[in-house]
């Protein structure tokens, strides 16, 4: 499994860092990626991709200690994620379709099962309600 983390933000064009689009991102043919994130920044970005005109939020996996919440972006995404504070990897599973049981991660649950979502989350979309879910945790906690 490839996985990739990032603190700094790259100059090369990517995928994940399109400007977002009204359209949800189309069925991937191929194993997604996995966009990991802490539980309280996914659970509030959930939160906000299904407040969103489009309600474009793909299958979402919670971990078994629920410490983590798990994105399914289409394939490649991996290749140029650069959201610090998350990780992006290939799942090395089979595609997953709407009557997807088994979470294509050992240890995992589903949030958002396949066929209550799009098949996949958009990477600017999602970059974009990560970034917005950290300012308003930030915010939150400075407040107290």
């Amino acid at each position: 499994m490839q996985t990739t983390q990032s603190t700094d933000f790259r100059t090369s064009p990517s995928t994940a860092r399109h400007m977002p689009t009204p359209e949800c991102s189309a069925a991937p043919q191929q194993a997604p990626d996995l966009v990991t994130v802490p539980a309280r920044q996914g659970l509030e970005a959930v939160d906000i991709l299904r407040r969103g005109a489009g309600d474009c939020v793909g299958p979402v996996l919670h971990d078994d200690g629920c410490d983590t919440l798990g994105f399914l972006v289409p394939p490649g995404t991996a290749d140029a994620w650069d959201v610090p504070g998350s990780t992006c990897t290939q799942t090395q599973a089979r595609a997953i379709g709407p009557a997807a049981p088994v979470p294509p991660v050992e240890g995992t649950g589903w949030l958002l099962p396949p066929g209550d979502a799009e098949l996949a989350t958009d990477p600017a979309v999602l970059r974009e309600a990560l970034g917005e879910a950290a300012r308003l945790l930030e915010a939150a906690d400075n407040c107290r």
